[in-house]
């Protein structure tokens, strides 16, 4: 395949399919300040989220990961960090400066919110002028990271739109792509099956250790009977899923035929292994997946659903991929790729995935996702768990 792409080529190398200015708080108290810059300068995005005081050990290690992935993605042309103080404020600035681009750190404290909005506002402004001027460049799709996650599933997408992508990524992955899976506990019921599909005996140990950990720790330590009303959702009960084995057994799809991973990665881990598929674990809600994602540094999110599932993010573009024909009757705006044709046997699955592919492609040469056009900017924290 010698697919090219029109993309932008960042200070490390790496290859970013938007171009945005990131105002990006450390913390939950200075996302009204961030917003107030992105407010005076056009063409900047606020990133405000829920958490950032009082965190500790691994959950604030969590914390700073997605902090730094966030504004080292190369999505992002460069970042304004605003935080209450600055110690901590410049652990997020020094991690996203590794990566070359252009970033300032501003604390409120001393400060006060007009004089920070203030300085804060001229760095953006700065930014925005040497951003609009960088020039997107013939890349390869080979250079792309694409991750996955499906929502709102219903025996559609185990038949439809999750074998789509499983068909993307036997293609692509070949070409050198990096790609990740997750949703941890939607592997619930067919976690044997994953970890024979690792392309090592290590690759799959650890993906068993991280699953069998949220199980203990998380679902045996906290259910009330089982996962009933959360996995499966109430959509997926209605979408005709029954159980989570039958969620599990068609969320797997997403992998393909032929392809194996070759890393387990923790929560937006930057994968270390080359090229390559990578399982994450994550959590199987949709925003806070993407955004793991996303700061591991994945540039194009694709994402099977069936009932309808209207998920965005403020920094990748996620590309929906629907094979149910009520959903693409009753909520086509939110569909980028139509596969219900699947269903009808006028589209097979390898023409599903070349359809796919060609989304990527020209959603990596600037095409706006449905999501994006609609204004779906979800940015989701994950929380290990209480803050001091």
């Amino acid at each position: 395949m010698s697919e090219k792409i029109m993309a932008y080529r960042r200070e490390n190398g790496r290859v970013g399919v938007r171009n945005h200015i990131a105002i990006l708080p450390l913390d939950d108290i200075s996302n009204a300040a961030c917003e107030a810059v992105a407010n005076n300068i056009k063409g900047t995005l606020a990133l405000p989220h829920s958490y950032g005081r009082l965190q500790f050990g691994a959950d604030l290690d969590l914390h700073f990961r997605t902090m730094i992935g966030t504004g080292s993605n190369p999505n992002v042309a460069a970042v304004v960090v605003i935080g209450i103080e600055p110690e901590w404020t410049n652990v997020v600035v020094e991690g996203i400066a590794k990566t070359g681009k252009p970033v300032t750190g501003l604390s409120i404290e001393q400060n006060g919110d007009i004089a920070t909005i203030a300085a804060a506002s001229r760095v953006a402004k700065d930014y925005v002028h040497w951003a609009t001027e960088l020039q997107r460049e013939e890349c390869d799709v080979a250079d792309l990271w694409i991750s996955t996650k499906c929502g709102e599933s219903d025996t559609t997408t185990g038949l439809s739109s999750c074998p789509t992508v499983g068909n993307m990524y036997d293609k692509l992955l070949p070409e050198g792509i990096y790609g990740c899976f997750g949703e941890t506990s939607e592997i619930t019921g067919a976690e044997h099956l994953c970890e024979a599909r690792a392309a090592t005996p290590e690759a799959g140990a650890k993906f068993k250790q991280i699953w069998q950990a949220y199980q203990d720790d998380v679902i045996e330590a906290h259910k009330t009977s089982d996962l009933s009303d959360s996995q499966p959702t109430k959509g997926n009960i209605l979408g005709g899923l029954t159980t989570i084995e039958e969620k599990a057994l068609g969320n797997l799809e997403k992998i393909g035929r032929t392809s194996t991973y070759i890393d387990a990665l923790g929560p937006a881990e930057e994968p270390q292994k080359g090229k390559g598929l990578y399982f994450m674990d994550t959590s199987s809600a949709a925003a806070e997946c993407v955004t793991l994602m996303a700061a591991a540094g994945y540039v194009i999110h694709t994402f099977p659903t069936g009932q309808g599932n209207v998920i965005g993010n403020p920094i990748v573009p996620v590309i929906k991929i629907s094979g149910n024909p009520r959903t693409i009757r009753t909520m086509g705006e939110h569909v980028d790729v139509d596969v219900s044709g699947v269903l009808r046997r006028d589209m097979t699955i390898d023409q599903a995935g070349d359809a796919l592919i060609d989304m990527v492609v020209r959603t990596a040469n600037g095409r706006h996702t449905a999501a994006e056009a609609l204004g779906h900017r979800e940015f989701v924290m994950t929380k290990l768990y209480r803050s001091a």
